[in-house]
């Protein structure tokens, strides 16, 4: 008769209590022989059966390498593994399975260290981003800090110096100061720790390799300092989940300056999101007449709000469809621009924009619009030319410099064509 496969029984622990344990995985654990432990947790675990009388125990102290599956492929009786938390989350579990068939594998997790981190901070979890930077690349952390998650976790790595490559990476994004920053230790075990960090001061000298980082999104009060140009994008608000619509630093500068702002006018601001530039163009122009118009949902609070940060007053904010707004005629509402910004619209609205005030814009006034595919700039290029005006482009591609473990790695921003075109 054939034997049934023997049973790898994947068990994950948050505790060094025996007790704490189910009595099923209490049972199971005085019953089978062969149990793979990682070298960390070895001495506690074997305190365990020492403590019962328990002698006849076969132990592999693990590194969770190669050498475990070479021991569980060796060992014909069924065995324990032992993991943290859930083995199935960043955890050994992967590994067994693309070794072991799934009918002589049985995994039962405890919660894992994200579960148990948010629960003692007393915060929703449902939303955390959760990255591992634990023998990888931190490309993943890099995307979930520039489009600012609200909460993140995560999984270090003290051999190459995670914390501190976490710490610059916040510096270097300009967001140090928009995080908390809380280090928790040995989670759910007796030694358990969780640390408040100020990212001004040195990290604690001693941290157990046992430790997650989580970053909770806080609410900062912004204190600007001149020149007032080319202002951080952290000190806006925007949406969570639309990081994009607010135009970032580099773009923004570079429109500013081609817009060639004069001490008085009127300056439309389309499409325009966060209202960034329109309302950054008030900063350094008190005197001009700010129109700021987008038809999303919401926008309308949200240039309000970041009006208040800057310190400044538009004109009017108008949370329509400028389509609307021009077939419906705009002269009692809003003034005839000098200053145009075409931000967050689709090509045939822009084209619509252009074709329409052209009409009405004076001699001297300035279109200004980011674009992002060349097929775009050259249609609208050839529309501005066909109405006389000069044209000028620009193509912005800007790295910014981001801490890796083995020095510096420059993060490519999406390329901008801004497109300027000023009235003959």
């Amino acid at each position: 008769m054939e034997r049934e496969k023997r049973q790898i029984n994947v068990i994950g622990i948050n505790s060094y209590e025996f007790c704490e344990m189910p009595s099923s995985l209490q049972n199971m654990f005085i019953k089978i022989k062969n149990i793979a432990i990682p070298i960390q947790y070895a001495d506690k675990i074997k305190l365990w059966f020492d403590k019962k009388g328990i002698q006849d125990k076969q132990y592999f102290l693990s590194k969770s390498d190669k050498n475990l599956i070479s021991w569980i492929k060796a060992t014909n009786q069924d065995l324990i593994v032992v993991s943290r938390g859930d083995p199935l989350w960043f955890g050994i579990g992967r590994v067994l399975v693309e070794n072991f068939s799934n009918d002589e594998l049985n995994f039962y997790p405890s919660q894992n260290c994200v579960q148990l981190a948010f629960s003692k901070l007393k915060r929703p979890w449902q939303d955390v981003e959760t990255i591992s930077i634990h023998g990888r690349e931190a490309i993943e952390l890099t995307k979930a800090l520039k489009s600012q998650k609200s909460n993140i976790a995560i999984l270090t790595d003290l051999k190459n110096n995670g914390l501190e490559l976490i710490k610059k990476n916040l510096i270097e994004l300009s967001l140090d100061e928009s995080y908390e920053f809380f280090i928790c230790e040995e989670l759910g075990f007796s030694e358990e720790k969780i640390t408040r960090i100020n990212l001004k001061n040195d990290f604690p000298e001693i941290v157990s390799s046992l430790n997650i980082v989580v970053l909770l999104k806080k609410s900062t009060e912004i204190h600007l300092e001149p020149p007032l140009f080319g202002l951080a994008d952290n000190i806006y608000k925007t949406f969570q989940d639309r990081p994009n619509l607010l135009t970032k630093r580099e773009i923004r500068v570079q429109i500013l300056a081609d817009l060639k702002l004069p001490e008085n006018g009127v300056i439309w601001d389309i499409g325009a999101g966060s209202g960034t530039i329109g309302l950054e163009a008030l900063k350094l122009r008190p005197k001009l007449k700010l129109f700021s118009i987008d038809k999303r949902l919401g926008t309308k609070k949200l240039i309000a709000d970041n009006a208040k940060i800057l310190n400044v007053i538009p004109e009017k904010i108008l949370e329509e469809d400028i389509t609307k707004i021009i077939k419906e005629g705009f002269q009692e509402s809003l003034k005839t621009p000098n200053r145009v910004i075409i931000g967050g619209c689709d090509k045939k609205t822009k084209i619509l924009v252009i074709v329409e005030l052209s009409k009405i814009l004076q001699r001297g006034s300035i279109f200004v619009m980011p674009i992002i595919s060349y097929e775009a700039l050259q249609e609208i290029k050839k529309i501005f030319e066909e109405l006389n005006f000069k044209v000028n482009l620009n193509l912005i591609q800007t790295y910014k410099g981001l801490t890796i473990s083995e020095g510096t790695r420059f993060e490519p921003s999406n390329p901008v064509f801004i497109i300027s075109a000023e009235k003959r």
